[in-house]
């Protein structure tokens, strides 16, 4: 039997990647536990440890660190073996059309799509704006193929594929009195300017599961396309505004601005890849979304693995 299993380089990895046990395991679809108990039992095959317990980040001993060369050598051929063992099985070919109902995702959503087109070089696609149209409906007719949205439309006929969630945070100026507080609170904003994105008050979370909820309208609301303009006119005092939380991580890491959590527990949106569900085993889907996964989860700070 051998030591060393692909899993094993897998967790090594994904503990390399994000620096704590909770988030590896969470990367590998591990309890923390087994997580652990798998660690372990390599360590105890191979006759020496792995990395340093209770460091943040995590601190590779020699041992580890060899493993860790074996791994970023021996996945990446594995993945692209995969990959053309999938396109010889058939559905190598294809089209996606997608459309995108989310204006911050552009930023993780083009390197993947590079990354595709190189790995699936017979699939047509293509990206549509998803802001102007209902996408959802024109995916079931058979006008898209794909929609990345955070916004699931029952009695479609579609599939939704997790790709991960997020933490919807509220971003303030530095020096506004929102910034002093632990968390936000929905009257909080009732005499605010609401910085949003120009969709329907529908596709944002900070109306549909923050606001409404509580029966709450702020004083203002004022539309900006793109999500710098947002931040300057936030830091600039005329507003506040409403973002991811991977979106928002340079902004709050250079102290642009001050970011807050929606309520004690904040609110947490998942965003999935919709497809038609005859289409949801299409091995050229199915590798969308993998690069997808693997693009968001390399590059995103703050996402966690969608609960199912």
């Amino acid at each position: 039997m051998s030591h060393i299993e692909l899993r094993h380089l897998k967790t090594l990895v994904a503990l390399r990647d994000t620096g704590s046990l909770v988030e590896a395991a969470d990367r590998v679809f591990l309890t923390q536990s087994a997580l652990s108990h798998q660690i372990k039992d390599l360590e105890t095959r191979l006759g020496c440890t792995l990395f340093v317990r209770k460091t943040r980040p995590v601190r590779f001993t020699p041992a580890g660190k060899r493993l860790l060369t074996l791994a970023d050598e021996v996945l990446p051929a594995v993945h692209s073996t995969e990959q053309d063992l999938a396109r010889l099985a058939g559905g190598e070919s294809g089209r996606i059309f997608m459309a995108i109902e989310c204006h911050s995702c552009f930023e993780w959503l083009l390197p993947a799509i590079n990354e595709y087109r190189e790995r699936w070089p017979d699939v047509e696609l293509d990206i549509s704006s998803g802001f102007h149209f209902a996408p959802l409906p024109a995916l079931a007719r058979g006008d898209l193929d794909l929609v990345i949205t955070a916004d699931p439309v029952e009695d479609l006929g579609l599939a939704y594929l997790p790709l991960f969630s997020y933490e919807a945070e509220l971003a303030v100026a530095r020096d506004h009195p929102l910034a002093e507080k632990p968390w936000v609170e929905p009257h909080d904003l009732t005499g605010e300017t609401l910085i949003a994105y120009p969709v329907d008050r529908s596709r944002l979370d900070i109306f549909s599961s923050f606001l409404e909820p509580a029966g709450v309208e702020p004083a203002t609301v004022r539309s900006a396309e793109l999500t710098t303009m947002m931040i300057q006119l936030v830091a600039s005092g005329r507003g506040v505004a409403c973002l991811p939380n991977w979106a928002l991580h340079e902004y709050q890491e250079r102290e642009y601005v001050v970011v807050k959590s929606l309520g004690e527990e904040g609110v947490w949106p998942t965003l999935y890849a919709a497809v038609r569900r005859d289409e949801a085993d299409a091995p050229f889907i199915v590798g969308f979304l993998d690069v997808a996964k693997r693009t968001c989860f390399a590059n995103l700070v703050g996402i966690v693995t969608a609960e199912v």
